[in-house]
């Protein structure tokens, strides 16, 4: 039996228990994995409304004279793009192009910026941000002071207007509303493709809010939904998951995630290596693979092109969408492989033919 003792739990740990949820670790928390079946809270997800808790994520706060320039300055993607109320998808890079973290940067304003990053890398993004801020900016983490509930799927605005919560955003916008006199951030973001929402209320008030939440989702023919779900619907989406599709040894140029970065910034962490590696071209690139025979593929498989090793998974599940086992890969670059190509993948010892896809595997319904 695995010990679970040095894992860190939410702040709504026994609402999960009366749900009824399994737990497994996650980011060095304890984190409700499904409730009734991951497949039915997959499918309620695209096709009503689910309800994660994933306040395991990180927050922090970067404040003072002209702190969302220096912010700017650090992370990959454009500040100057945006406006206060806005949101925006990021990188926080070393100086060799490999990815500390992928976060969300909420713009406050020109003193401040709400940063949301992925739970283990938290304590590395506000000490790598802590140590190079000029004078006068802080650094705060705030790990334990918001919960973060995801409503996503079809039904999510209702599920919202049920409790007078704003739903009326621009994708990636924001907004500071309050119910039953309880702050609560909500914002249009989400990480299953589905139209969807992000809650932050405080960490003392996520018991009641998460409650209300799962009347309303009920009352929308909706699931709460775990860890399981959270994972083959991003799977499906191509979104990539920091161990995985992102590392230390994983650039963005190799996963894809290029946009996410401001070519035309004269400055931000691991910018030259970067440029150089997207001028010569990067090594190895993020595919989809979609198997054609029987099976279900996981991460750290190798994939083989006419019986020869050309790359490696990086997640892989089983669609509840497609009904069949899909992967995302780094496939290298010299292999010349494009969509519609057949490879093979290393199944324990057996060949799954699997042909190659470029992500999504399923429509996007984000707008």
């Amino acid at each position: 039996m695995t010990d679970t003792s040095a894992l860190l739990e939410g702040p709504i740990h026994a609402v999960h228990v009366e749900l009824g949820a399994t737990f497994a670790p996650f980011g060095g928390w304890l984190m409700p994995v499904q409730y009734g079946g991951t497949v039915g809270e997959h499918n309620a997800v695209r096709t009503t409304v689910g309800l994660f808790d994933v306040s395991h994520l990180g927050k922090a706060t970067v404040k003072g004279p002209g702190a969302a320039e220096f912010v700017n300055s650090a992370l990959t993607n454009d500040l100057v793009r945006i406006r206060p109320g806005k949101a925006q998808y990021t990188l926080c890079c070393d100086e060799n192009g490999g990815v500390i973290d992928d976060l969300i940067a909420y713009f406050v304003s020109d003193d401040e910026v709400f940063l949301v990053p992925n739970a283990a890398n938290t304590a590395a993004v506000v000490a790598e941000l802590a140590k190079k801020a000029p004078e006068g900016i802080t650094v705060e983490d705030e790990h334990r002071d918001y919960a973060v509930f995801a409503v996503q799927g079809p039904r999510s605005a209702e599920v919202l207007a049920a409790l007078d919560l704003p739903t009326d955003m621009e994708y990636m916008a924001y907004e500071d509303a309050e119910w039953q006199g309880f702050p609560v951030r909500v914002c249009r973001t989400g990480y299953t493709g589905e139209h969807g929402y992000e809650l932050l209320p405080t960490w003392a008030d996520a018991s009641l809010v998460f409650r209300a939440l799962v009347d309303a989702v009920t009352a929308a023919d909706g699931l709460p939904a775990g860890l399981g779900a959270r994972d083959t619907l991003r799977t499906e989406m191509g979104y990539p998951l920091h161990g995985h599709e992102l590392s230390l040894d994983i650039t963005p140029n190799q996963a894809r995630t290029g946009w996410a970065v401001g070519w035309k910034k004269p400055e931000f962490w691991g910018r030259d290596a970067l440029v150089q590696e997207k001028a010569d071209g990067p090594r190895r690139t993020l595919l989809g693979l979609k198997a054609l025979d029987r099976g279900v593929l996981r991460q750290g498989q190798s994939v083989l092109r006419d019986g020869v090793p050309v790359g490696e998974t990086t997640s892989g599940t089983f669609s509840p969408s497609l009904k069949v086992g899909i992967a995302l890969a780094l496939i290298d670059t010299d292999a010349g492989l494009n969509p519609g190509d057949e490879v093979e993948v290393d199944v324990r010892g057996r060949r799954l033919r699997c042909e190659v896809v470029r992500p999504p595997f399923v429509e996007t319904n984000t707008k």
